[in-house]
């Protein structure tokens, strides 16, 4: 728990862009390890030299056996110089004999550490670190010995004892290695003592680390650089992306544009057109919300004067007959401002329950031929018939709300009524192909000018017919009609009439609910 809770801070405090350079810096972390690797190369090398000085002291003594005495100082002064050695025979009494660096030239010479420069001493501190990193032991620091005989080389007692070759190692002064090969001279007792300086060794590691560092440090140079490069491409559109919805949340440039970087087809481009959309669509909301409020404001203080007037003039009036007048006034006044509230109630609430409706199927036939029943019973439809034609045979199945698409009908009907002359008909066609059913609703009235078709679904627009009663409608239930179809992925419309005739025609088209194929067989 308490790993996941710093796994957790940690994601929340660090930044993306330092996210991407510790991802890439830990994987050439991984990679920089293979440096410890070279240790084993090193022993390998160490190994390879073993066999060579054992083979070259071998050979060497077997020579010297071979040579006559007044022969072997220029037997050991040849191989010493020509094989970069030093060749020390030493009697059975353990006394040095011979020492090739005496009879020649010194055919090496070991390096002063304080003469060295600053690459040299470098590459001493990083094997140093190397070693001690590693845990390796430090080796036995090489010293000609004073005297020097047999006693003095440990190497030459376990040859003499095991009559075989012993191989040593030990450190020069700048920290090379000193390979000693000790091996038996015949039974007589005499040992050769064969040295090499190896400073090929140390210089193959110190190589082979450098090419890897050199290696490391260029992909460490290109890591991080693509590495910011790609935060930049990330980072970057991101931090625009939150100044911008910051700026909208903010609220203070009602102007601001969230950038919808269209050159980008990856994710990013996919959020940033996103929350474009969704930063108009919630403009749109918020212009929708304050229109609405100035609306419901306005709408609701023309029968709050007519009522108050209504009111004010009662203590002044002393005709019965006019007090009458005056108090129906306001009766129908607050009769029109219950019916404004209910409808302006209903109408901020569909957004919000539509959300979280489930859908069912509904059968839109049987709901409109209820509907015009009971509306029939109740004597809503007046003196107008009202006639449901389905054409063909169906089905009439859409998904959706019951009660929402119920008060949708109810309003279609309610203003084909209101706008029908008396006698007059109102027709309610049911069409249906594949995928959509369409309810058309007809009326004999007059009909609405093509300028106001759109208009007529605008919250508190009313086109009303003369001598219907002010106030009588609030002038939302089509639009709350519209926002109810527009949830069921469906539209509302209105057209003129298909066969021509005077009056208004409004088409509401829904999804048709998806039939299930019968498994056959």
């Amino acid at each position: 728990m308490a790993e996941r809770r710093l796994r957790n801070s940690w994601r929340r405090r660090t930044s993306l862009t330092v996210r991407i350079l510790a991802v890439n810096i830990i994987a050439l972390g991984l990679m920089a390890g293979s440096l410890f690797y070279l240790d084993s190369y090193r022993k390998q090398l160490f190994e390879e030299r073993f066999k060579l000085a054992r083979a070259e002291a071998e050979i060497a003594a077997a020579g010297l056996a071979g040579a006559a005495p007044a022969e072997r100082a220029v037997v050991i002064r040849a191989i010493g110089t020509r094989q970069n050695l030093r060749l020390r025979l030493y009697d059975p009494s353990g006394a040095l004999a011979m020492d090739s660096f005496v009879l020649g030239p010194p055919s090496f010479a070991l390096v002063d550490p304080d003469s060295e420069g600053w690459y040299e001493r470098g590459g001493r501190v990083i094997d140093g670190g190397m070693r001690l990193i590693l845990g390796s032991q430090t080796s036995e620091r090489y010293r000609d010995p004073a005297p020097d005989n047999a006693a003095a080389w440990p190497e030459l007692g376990l040859a003499a004892r095991a009559g075989k070759s012993v191989i040593a190692a030990r450190a020069a002064p700048d920290e090379t290695p000193m390979i000693n090969a000790a091996v038996p001279l015949g039974a007589d007792g005499e040992l050769l003592l064969v040295t090499r300086n190896a400073r090929d060794i140390t210089q193959s590691v110190r190589d082979a680390r450098g090419t890897l560092a050199i290696v490391l440090a260029v992909t460490l140079l290109i890591s991080i650089q693509l590495s910011l490069f790609l935060a930049r491409t990330i980072v970057q559109p991101l931090r625009a992306l939150v100044r911008a919805a910051v700026r909208v949340r903010l609220g203070r440039d009602r102007a601001v544009e969230v950038p919808r970087l269209p050159e980008r087809g990856d994710e990013i481009g996919l959020l940033a057109r996103a929350l474009s959309d969704m930063s108009g669509a919630l403009r749109r909301r918020i212009d929708a919300v304050e229109s609405f409020a100035a609306d419901v404001a306005h709408e609701i203080k023309n029968p709050l004067a007519s009522l108050r007037s209504a009111l004010e003039s009662l203590e002044k009036v002393k005709d019965e007959q006019l007090r009458a007048e005056l108090t129906a006034i306001a009766a129908h006044d607050v009769r029109r401002i219950d019916r404004l509230v209910t409808e302006i109630a209903e109408a901020s609430r569909i957004d919000a329950e539509l959300s979280r409706t489930q859908f069912t199927p509904v059968d839109l036939h049987r709901l409109t031929q209820g509907l015009v029943k009971a509306r029939a019973e109740r004597g809503e439809n007046g003196a107008c018939s009202v006639v449901v034609a389905p054409v063909g045979p169906g089905p009439w199945d859409v998904p959706g709300d019951e009660p929402r698409l119920v008060r949708v009908i109810e309003n279609l009907l309610d203003n084909a009524v209101s706008f029908s002359p008396a006698q007059g008909e109102v027709s309610v066609i049911l069409t249906r192909d594949d995928e959509r059913v369409v309810m058309t609703v007809l009326d004999q009235g007059p009909g609405i000018p093509p300028e106001a078709r759109d208009k007529v679904f605008d919250r508190f627009h009313s086109l009303r017919p003369a001598e219907e009663d002010f106030g009588s409608h609030s002038g939302l239930g089509l639009a709350i009609a519209r926002t109810v179809a527009e949830a069921h992925e469906g539209s509302l419309t209105a057209t003129d009439r298909p066969d021509g005739r005077t009056g208004a025609c409004l088409v509401l088209d829904l999804p048709a609910t998806a039939e299930e194929e019968d498994d056959e067989g």
